[in-house]
C-alpha cells in the first residue's frame, strides 16, 4: 500500500531532522512549555488518553508539550491511535488510511494492521480512505513529538470528517472494543476555537475544557454546537471521551492552555490550544 509522505513539513515544523528535533526540545522548555524536556519512558500507564492541538510548532508546540513530557513519564505504548479532523473535506466521513507506514523527517512509522483490521472488523461505518489522510495535517504534526520520546511504535491513524455525536459515540465504542486487551494510547487531535478576539474565545475554550474534565461528551458537544465554537476536532475528542471511559477512566486533567494571541502578543484573532489527560 505504501508509504504516506509528510504534507506540512518545512510548514508547520522543520524538515530538516536536526532542526526539527531542536524545535521539539524548544517546546518544552518555551515559557508556555512545561519548562523540562522529556525523560525516557518507563514504569506503569495510567494514561488512556490525551488530548493534544496540532498547529505549527510556532504556535502550539508548547501545549502539546506538555502531553508529551506527561507521556514520556510512563510506560511506552505499542500502538497509539491518533483520531483527528478533516479539514480538507477529502475522503469518507470516518477513514483509516490505506498506507502501510507514515513517514516524517525522523523516519517511517509503522501501520498497526492487526489493530487496523479488528477496527474495520468490527464496525460498518469506518473505510480505509487515503484521499482522507493525503493532505491532512492534524496527525501528521503529531508524530515527530511522538518518535521524539518513543521512538519506534505503531500507528492507527483515524480521520473525522462526520463528528457528530452518535458517530462519535459509535466510534468511541469500537476503539474501546479494540483496545481493550492492547497497550495503546488514544490521542485525540483538536485546536480550540478559531480567529476571535481573546476576550471571547476565552470563554468558549474554558467551556470546552470544562466538559473535558467532567468527561461528558454530549455536553461537549451541545457546548459547540450552541456557542458556536469553532473547534476543528470536537469529534475526535467526543469519540476519545467515549473510548476512555469504556477502558475504565475515571478522571480527566488540564495540563496546559494558551492562545496564540499569548505566542506573538496579538490578541485580536487567536486560536486556542489545549493538552489534557485522561487517566
Amino acid at each position: 500500500m505504501g508509504v504516506r509522505r509528510p504534507v506540512v513539513a518545512g510548514a508547520f515544523y522543520p524538515a530538516d531532522p536536526s532542526r526539527l528535533r531542536r524545535s521539539i526540545e524548544e517546546s518544552f522548555t518555551h515559557r508556555l512549555g512545561p519548562g523540562k524536556l522529556p525523560g525516557e519512558p518507563s514504569g506503569e500507564r495510567t494514561i488512556i488518553s490525551v488530548v493534544c492541538p496540532h498547529a505549527g510548532y510556532m504556535y502550539s508546540g508548547p501545549v502539546a508539550a506538555h502531553s508529551y513530557l506527561q507521556l514520556s513519564n510512563e510506560g511506552k505504548p505499542d500502538t497509539i491511535v491518533i483520531v483527528g479532523p478533516n479539514h480538507t473535506g477529502l475522503g469518507g466521513p470516518v477513514s483509516l488510511g490505506g498506507a502501510d507506514a507514515w513517514e516524517t523527517p525522523l523516519g517511517s512509522v509503522e501501520i498497526d494492521k492487526d489493530l487496523t483490521s479488528a477496527i474495520l472488523g468490527s464496525s460498518d461505518f469506518i473505510d480505509v480512505d487515503a484521499m482522507a489522510h493525503i493532505r491532512e495535517h492534524s496527525i501528521e504534526v503529531q508524530l515527530p513529538f511522538l518518535q521524539h520520546i518513543y521512538g519506534e511504535f505503531k500507528l492507527v491513524p483515524i480521520c473525522m470528517g462526520l463528528q457528530d455525536l452518535e458517530t462519535s459515540r459509535r466510534l468511541g465504542e469500537v476503539l474501546a472494543e479494540a483496545l481493550k486487551e492492547r497497550n495503546a494510547l488514544i490521542m485525540a487531535s483538536t485546536d480550540l476555537n478559531h480567529m476571535e478576539p481573546q476576550s471571547t474565545a476565552e470563554p468558549k475554550d474554558r467551556g470546552v475544557i470544562d466538559r473535558i474534565l467532567a468527561l461528558d461528551e454530549a455536553a461537549l458537544q451541545d457546548w459547540v454546537r450552541s456557542r458556536r465554537v469553532s473547534m476543528c476536532g470536537y469529534g475526535p475528542v467526543s469519540a476519545t471521551l467515549v473510548a476512555s471511559k469504556r477502558l475504565g477512566a475515571t478522571k480527566a486533567e488540564l495540563l496546559a492552555y494558551s492562545t496564540s494571541g499569548d505566542v506573538i502578543g496579538d490578541h485580536s484573532a487567536v486560536v486556542g490550544y489545549t493538552s489534557m489527560k485522561i487517566t
